[in-house]
């Protein structure tokens, strides 16, 4: 469903209380979540006076989270690669470049787009088998294009599951199962060489003249490769194949091509398609008489067949930009749950789509502030977003005012700026803008590797204004990440995003935050977690242990009961008088925590600069003080 047509009041009740609403939107990108989209009076909000936090403005363009995944597929799924090459959607890394689609319905093409973010979930999984054997383990809420359209993987014809979903019969479209790419074996390089120098050699591509050079070593004084063998095996036909294409072959307005005027070479071109079974017609070059060429003609499926099948090394041959994908049709001959959870992934990608093993497949693009709105603090903060969506314009016009005093701005204090549906409101850009024309020194707290994206423009504004961003990493243990944080990127991606914000110039600390206690709070743990940090050049580190407000302290009392009961008693003592943990303990972990990190150089700067730390050690708290409006997230 397009987002235009889903308007306040068709289908979506007006929220009571909620000033300014427009429209509330649920998006099959973002399964089970509703997006009220509303103009905000005001962005620029002032933390109350009794608040224990060392900044005096936020900034939140939303209210609720969309980190929470429900899509995914299992991670050994092959992704097509803006090169024409395959990889596992577990192997993928942000910023990496892939292949989408463009166009209307089920005529697209493919284009180049990037991975914006990457995470993964433990999902209930799913086997999706099609007629040609391809088989796609996937979370129930996956999407695939069909020939009628995006269907998710399960759904009901009738009551409150009712959507369109993959039955036996349906039609899916893409370019076809992938094949395995051929071993480098010793008989794959034979016949690679052999193709390439029968067609020129080294003097035209250098991808080809640099794997030719690894190559022939392997085979000392010997020439004998560049003979046609009596009865080559399937690695050399394969390798014979790439080499002859790389030097005397195209693709170019969806045809691949390859031509060539000696006839033993022909014959054998001709031999090794027969034996991979290949769809293509011989016919004459229209410039050499003498020479003879082979087409596919099996559309984009035998084309990426091809190239997976071969392997060929030139990467401008194989691009696939602007290929029509959507002749093949492949047909659901079942789906049938595995009756098991197991980790899936996702990613977002600038087009919203990408090729999962042949088929086009959908993207999967603070909660007790969620009930001054009349949403509950569990369940609603994930699945009722409000979007602030004049954010930009609003806050520049209040910086302007000349009572603004151009005081520093923490972004993320409350909830993620860069969740998942900042990839398609793109708010931040606005907002960062606004401030930096302003003067006015900034923030950002974010667990979200969507911040990558601005990175670019944050390295901009930092020469005129003051910047500085801190990255949310709690632990690094993958088992408890999934459980505790579903949806959200991987310690590492948010690691990897570190590594990209040093590397552009600008400030990164790192907040460990929650600390768990009896979870990720031992000495092993924490050095485990801090090495890491320093070794992706952390500023500094500010390590804060959980609490609990009201809202939180209810959802995370029902998330504890399911996966460790027998924690339930000690979390019970430690947060019996309040939201925070009692004294004793926050001691006890100040001793473990602050050798740890003079060790690895990670000690936070003393007192508050914004240009070093995006969020400084919080004061130790009162007990039962009241939460502020706008308060720290940390869960």
């Amino acid at each position: 469903m397009r987002w235009e047509r889903q308007r306040a009041g068709e289908g979506e009740p007006i929220l009571p209380g909620l000033d300014g609403l427009l429209r509330s939107v649920r998006s099959p990108e973002f399964d089970g979540v509703t997006f009220h989209e509303v103009h905000a009076k005001s962005v620029l909000n002032r933390v109350p006076d009794g608040s224990q936090v060392p900044f005096r403005w936020t900034v939140n363009p939303y209210r609720g989270c969309s980190h929470a995944c429900t899509y995914c597929l299992e991670g050994g799924t092959p992704v097509l690669l803006a090169d024409g090459r395959a990889k596992p959607i577990a192997d993928l890394q942000v910023g990496e470049r892939i292949l989408g689609t463009r166009g209307h319905g089920v005529a697209r093409r493919l284009v180049p787009t990037e991975v914006l973010a990457h995470w993964t979930t433990v999902r209930e999984a799913y086997r999706v088998t099609l007629d040609d054997g391809t088989v796609l383990v996937t979370g129930p809420d996956h999407r695939f294009l069909s020939a009628r359209g995006w269907k998710y993987v399960t759904g009901s014809k009738l009551g409150a599951a009712q959507r369109p979903h993959l039955v036996e019969g349906t039609e899916l479209v893409g370019g076809g199962k992938f094949v395995r790419t051929p071993d480098d074996t010793l008989g794959y390089r034979a016949g690679y060489l052999c193709g390439m120098l029968r067609s020129g050699g080294f003097a035209a591509e250098k991808d080809a003249a640099a794997r030719a050079l690894r190559y022939l070593p392997d085979f000392g004084s010997s020439v004998g490769f560049m003979s046609l063998p009596p009865k080559p095996d399937a690695h050399w036909a394969r390798g014979f194949l790439a080499g002859l294409f790389d030097l005397a072959g195209g693709y170019r307005r969806g045809v691949l091509s390859i031509a060539h005027d000696e006839t033993d070479v022909v014959d054998a071109m001709f031999a090794a398609l027969d034996r991979f079974s290949f769809e293509y017609e011989t016919v004459g070059h229209r410039e050499y008489a003498g020479r003879r060429q082979a087409r596919l003609t099996g559309g984009a499926g035998e084309v990426l067949r091809f190239l997976h099948l071969t392997d060929p090394a030139v990467v401008w041959k194989r691009s696939l930009d602007g290929t029509t994908i959507g002749s093949v049709r492949r047909v659901v001959t079942s789906v049938e749950s595995l009756g098991l959870e197991l980790p899936l992934f996702d990613i977002t990608t600038g087009t919203g789509d990408f090729v999962a093993d042949g088929m086009v497949s959908h993207n999967c693009f603070a909660r007790n502030t969620h009930t001054y709105l009349d949403f509950d603090a569990g369940h609603d903060f994930d699945t009722q977003v409000v979007v602030k969506v004049n954010a930009p314009e609003v806050l520049a016009a209040q910086l302007k005012r000349p009572s603004w005093q151009r005081e520093h701005v923490a972004m993320g204090t409350n909830t993620d700026p860069y969740q998942r549906a900042e990839g398609r409101y793109q708010l931040m850009p606005g907002i960062i803008r606004a401030l930096a024309d302003s003067g006015t020194p900034l923030s950002i707290l974010s667990k979200g590797t969507v911040l990558t994206r601005d990175l670019p423009l944050l390295e901009s504004v930092a020469k005129d204004v003051p910047v500085s961003l801190a990255v949310s990493i709690a632990l690094l243990d993958r088992e408890l990440q999934r459980r505790l944080e579903p949806g959200t990127p991987s310690p590492q991606a948010r690691l990897d995003l570190v590594r990209k914000a040093r590397a552009a110039g600008l400030p990164c600390s790192v907040l460990v935050a929650p600390v768990l206690p009896y979870l990720t709070d031992s000495v092993e743990a924490l050095d485990a977690l801090f090495t890491e940090l320093a070794d992706a050049g952390a500023d500094s580190v500010t390590v804060i242990p959980l609490h609990l407000r009201p809202g939180a302290r209810e959802w995370f009392a029902a998330w504890l009961g399911r996966h460790h009961p027998a924690l339930v008693p000690r979390y019970k003592r430690l947060y019996a008088r309040g939201s925070y943990v009692d004294r004793a303990y926050r001691q006890q972990l100040g001793e473990r925590v602050g050798p740890l990190l003079r060790r690895h150089g990670l000690a936070p700067k003393t007192g508050y600069n914004p240009r070093t730390a995006a969020e400084p050690e919080v004061p130790e708290p009162r007990v039962e003080t009241p939460p502020p409006a706008e308060q720290l997230r940390l869960l």
